[in-house]
């Protein structure tokens, strides 16, 4: 019998675009972003700086062209995801120009806003040409063998502060593995979604955990297992303990079994045991950690963690101020590893607040749309690229307020880091794409009102 127009359920309702709400919030950004240029002029040099309309404009040129590609290529994407990521490197750009003002002969903001540039250009790239996130199913061997060349060609080049993670060429430099963690989160989400099945209900059973087979669960372990390797080789393990979690949160979201969770934090722990314990570079860094002042009782001087502690405290609840604090004692990483300390002591408790629940929100809403997803793919895809984000956060900003070891990564969109603000902008790029499919009304919906019966996407 046919479904008739009396006695089927009404269509979905048409979801609202928000592309309205997003401008409004790009241009709150913008405007908070240029006023925290402003007051760091004002708290130095008791003047705005002569280029804050140059800066004003800038950011908010590259804000409309993102918010231009999303409201004609994307226009169901979420709302809130292109304003967060302007406002975080925004105020990225803020923070890293008013540490330069410490260190006259080291100029990062400028490099620093040349690499935003790239990046939001190569999210319009992303935004108005990949037309379906499922394009990047078909690629997954191939992400994963660009991804396993990326990390493995810096270990020819020298080593940077003891980590062999740089590719430099002259005064260009930049690190392959900011990359790579994309490359394998589309490799992982496209081999989890074809095998979800058979990693969920096939193999034996020990105590409360299934495993799955080993022709199935073999191939994805090899890869992690050669990833993390190579990066253990070049003492960077940071990027290994990330690549580590999103292996393991992928497949715990592929297969629902909570038993992955239990085995990847004891085989963290396990592995965090024998890198710490053996690895001279990763060693001194748990010594640090597990006493941030023993250099001030030796004589040395505070260590790197200790002056990151101290601005911190002097922070307190409201902040010195932009411009007022000291945290450029930390050192060389200032700008870099421990630009979070920066934000605490400058903004405070308050506002460092404020700025985890950016990241928290950001990360958010990448799992909402990959869960309102009806593809398996774009739904791990999503989560996949949410939780990087998410997992950096937490391992930087944990090792910067001594809560675990320092890693030396980036902090999303934060940092000087040229291949990291790059990478976040193509992260947050892929997530409109996804959320613009999540939210996009369903084709199977009609003018009569009679239902198509809906069969799951194909992979």
């Amino acid at each position: 019998m046919t479904a008739t127009t009396a006695d089927a359920p009404p269509p979905d309702p048409r979801l609202p675009k928000r592309r309205g709400v997003e401008l409004l919030l790009l241009v709150g950004a913008v405007l908070i972003s240029v006023y925290g240029y402003a007051a760091v002029g004002l708290a130095r040099n008791d003047a705005v700086p002569p280029d804050v309309a140059g800066y004003g404009a800038g950011l908010g040129l590259l804000a409309l062209l993102a918010h231009l590609a999303v409201r004609f290529r994307a226009p169901y994407a979420d709302p809130l995801l292109l304003p967060i990521a302007v406002l975080l490197n925004g105020l990225g750009l803020v923070l890293i120009y008013r540490l330069d003002l410490e260190t006259p002969k080291d100029q990062a903001a400028p490099t620093q806003l040349v690499w935003s540039t790239l990046g939001v250009a190569l999210f319009i790239a992303v935004v108005v040409f990949l037309r379906d996130h499922r394009v990047l199913q078909r690629y997954a061997y191939l992400s994963v063998a660009a991804a396993l060349v990326l990390m493995i060609v810096p270990i020819f080049f020298p080593a940077v502060n003891g980590a062999k993670i740089w590719i430099r060429v002259g005064g260009f430099s930049f690190q392959p593995g900011e990359f790579a963690k994309i490359l394998l989160a589309v490799f992982f989400a496209a081999y989890l979604a074809a095998n979800r099945t058979a990693l969920a209900h096939t193999g034996r059973r020990i105590w409360k955990l299934q495993l799955p087979t080993g022709r199935v669960l073999g191939p994805i372990v090899a890869i992690w297992l050669l990833s993390v390797g190579v990066l253990v080789l070049e003492r960077d393990l940071g990027t290994s303990l990330l690549f580590f979690g999103l292996f393991v949160i992928m497949l715990y979201v592929a297969t629902g079994r909570t038993g992955w969770i239990a085995v990847g934090l004891l085989l963290a722990a396990v592995g965090a045991f024998v890198v710490g314990s053996f690895e001279p570079h990763v060693h001194s860094r748990v010594q640090d950690w597990l006493d941030p002042f023993a250099s001030i009782d030796a004589g040395r001087g505070p260590s790197q963690l200790a002056q990151s502690l101290f601005a911190f405290a002097a922070g307190g609840m409201l902040g010195t101020g932009l411009g007022l604090g000291n945290s450029i004692l930390i050192g060389f990483a200032a700008k870099s590893d421990f630009i979070l300390a920066t934000a605490g002591e400058e903004l405070g408790l308050a506002g460092l607040t404020a700025v985890f629940l950016l990241y928290a929100l950001l990360v958010a809403r990448g799992y909402r749309a990959g869960l309102a997803l009806r593809d398996p793919f774009g739904r791990l895809l999503s989560i996949g690229l949410a939780s990087i984000l998410a997992l950096q956060v937490f391992v930087i900003a944990g090792g910067v307020m001594g809560l675990i070891p320092l890693t030396g990564m980036a902090m999303p969109f934060l940092a000087q880091g040229g291949s990291s603000v790059v990478t976040n902008w193509i992260i947050v790029a892929l997530l409109i794409r996804v959320s613009d499919q999540a939210r996009r009304p369903r084709p199977d919906h009609v003018e009569t009102g009679v239902i198509a019966p809906m069969a799951e996407d194909g992979l």
